[in-house]
């Protein structure tokens, strides 16, 4: 047995080193593999709670996108009373006629007691409503806090100042008492006394409501992260290079931003719709006849005793959505900790 020469004993140690074929580490394929985005889509995928949550809460968007669609090949719209049409859906009591309110292969949920309109179709046109209203919010909110959080965080000082105390005070206000006193301020300016309120008023109004007393908590974290990365290196080494404010925070300040304002978004949005099925069943929101998980909740409760199916199907529902989106949100949040480990 012969002892391989030194060159052919550095020839086996550099075959036996596992060659890595996505690329060197330094190189394109090695930094995209191991890009923040790319490291947390991996981590999120690997959550299976994230990932089924992320399937429903897809699955009501959809629902809502598509609901006149739906309505149509299904046949059925939620304003329509069948029950004036067909008294025979309805017992003397102005209760559905069959067991589980109604439910037929040609009323898939039911009819509404008193009323008879299609239960099935007036769920999915709920869902559509809040869901929007929610998502709008939530979009509006974002963008305030965002550029009222960096805007303080960046120029420091007396607008600093300034913005904090009146993010404490926002946060100081009793919202759910706010919500049901201004509303009907809101409507008073635009529409008279007696006159119905629109809905598109109502919604525009909810909206605004909503993220007038929703920024400021997102505005308060930004603001710390910006006091933060303002002072790193990176940020000192743009100003050097002459750099303009907007720049800076456009390219600088921002993408380090992602993550708490992707968190907070996520963790808002599901708030807001359980925020505004309260107000619809208090009767400051959206009102009958405008389908809305909280208008049926509400027209659900006034005669739950005898008739519990109609309330059954959008409180069932809300909670999935609420706590699927939540779940979410959770997820989420773990993908994007450099901490988190799975």
């Amino acid at each position: 047995m012969t002892t391989p020469t030194p060159s052919a004993a550095a020839a086996l140690e550099v075959t036996d080193v596992p060659v890595e074929k996505s690329g060197t580490p330094d190189g394109p394929k090695g930094s995209e593999s191991r890009s923040p985005g790319r490291l947390a889509w991996k981590r999120f995928k690997r959550d299976r709670t994230g990932v089924v949550s992320a399937f429903v809460v897809l699955f009501f968007f959809l629902i809502a996108i598509a609901a006149p669609l739906i309505a149509k090949l299904y046949g059925k719209n939620p304003y329509t009373t069948y029950a004036s049409e067909r008294p025979e859906l309805l017992d003397p009591f102005s209760y559905p006629v069959g067991a589980n309110g109604g439910m037929s292969s040609e009323f898939w949920f039911g009819v509404e007691p008193q009323l008879g309109r299609d239960v099935f179709t007036f769920l999915l046109y709920g869902i559509r409503t809040s869901l929007g209203i929610a998502l709008a919010a939530t979009i509006l909110t974002t963008v305030v806090g965002v550029v009222i959080g960096v805007t303080a965080g960046y120029l420091g000082g007396k607008t600093d100042y300034f913005v904090g105390r009146i993010i404490d005070i926002v946060l100081s206000f009793p919202s759910t008492l706010f919500f049901i006193a201004f509303m009907p301020v809101i409507y008073g300016i635009f529409i008279a006394p007696d006159d119905n309120v629109p809905t598109w008023l109502v919604s525009v109004s909810l909206i605004i409501v909503l993220a007038a007393f929703g920024w400021a908590s997102i505005a308060r974290l930004l603001r710390g992260q910006v006091l933060g990365l303002r002072e790193r290196e990176f940020v000192e080494a743009a100003k050097v290079t002459g750099a303009s404010p907007r720049r800076i925070v456009f390219k600088e300040l921002l993408p380090n931003l992602w993550t708490p304002i992707l968190i907070q978004s996520t963790l808002m949005l599901p708030a807001y719709v359980t925020a505004e099925a309260g107000l619809a069943f208090l009767g400051v929101g959206i009102t009958d006849p405008t389908p809305d998980w909280g208008v049926m909740i509400g027209r659900g409760a006034s005669f739950y005793s005898q008739d519990i199916t109609f309330m059954l199907f959008p409180g069932i529902s809300m909670v999935i959505f609420v706590l699927a989106f939540n779940l979410l949100g959770d997820s989420v949040r773990d993908a994007l900790d450099p901490k988190s480990k799975r």
